[in-house]
């Protein structure tokens, strides 16, 4: 799968992480800063990834800051983006069965970074359900946005 990733300084090191385990695990991994934990500003980076996602470049894009709300709010502001900020497993994977979320964000202080690789995990590997009900929602969030 082709994922973006991107971060603040407050993430830089469970972003590393991140990228270090969808590349074992055979993913292209496309970067999108920060390269530093120099003190940056998150929407610059968060944008940057989920205009890559939302431009089909990649198929998915993780987002991460210190709490990860600065990045879930910028990334779902780009069209087409369906974000959820996630902080265990369990949202990871209902979010991508009812939602079809394609942008996940998290905090580096808010998990763990091994927490982090499991929410990773679950959300890399769960497929949307396509239940009616489900896309029906879906639809309502896509006709809001067009508003």
């Amino acid at each position: 799968m082709k994922i973006g990733i991107a971060c603040d300084h407050g993430a830089y090191e469970a972003k590393e992480a991140i990228k270090e385990l969808l590349s074992q695990q055979g993913h292209e991994v496309t970067d999108y800063g920060t390269h530093s934990t120099a003190s940056c500003d998150y929407p610059d980076f968060a944008y940057a990834c989920a205009k890559s996602v939302s431009e089909g470049e990649n198929e998915r894009g993780i987002v991460i800051c210190g709490t990860g709300i600065g990045v879930s709010i910028t990334a779902n502001k780009v069209k087409g983006i369906r974000c959820a900020l996630c902080s265990e497993p369990t949202s990871a994977r209902l979010t991508r069965e009812h939602n079809d979320s394609n942008v996940l964000a998290m905090g580096q202080r808010t998990c763990g970074i091994e927490v982090m690789k499991d929410i990773v995990n679950t959300w890399i590997n769960t497929e949307y359900s396509h239940d009616e009900r489900h896309q029906r929602r879906i639809d309502k969030i896509t006709k809001i946005e067009q508003a």
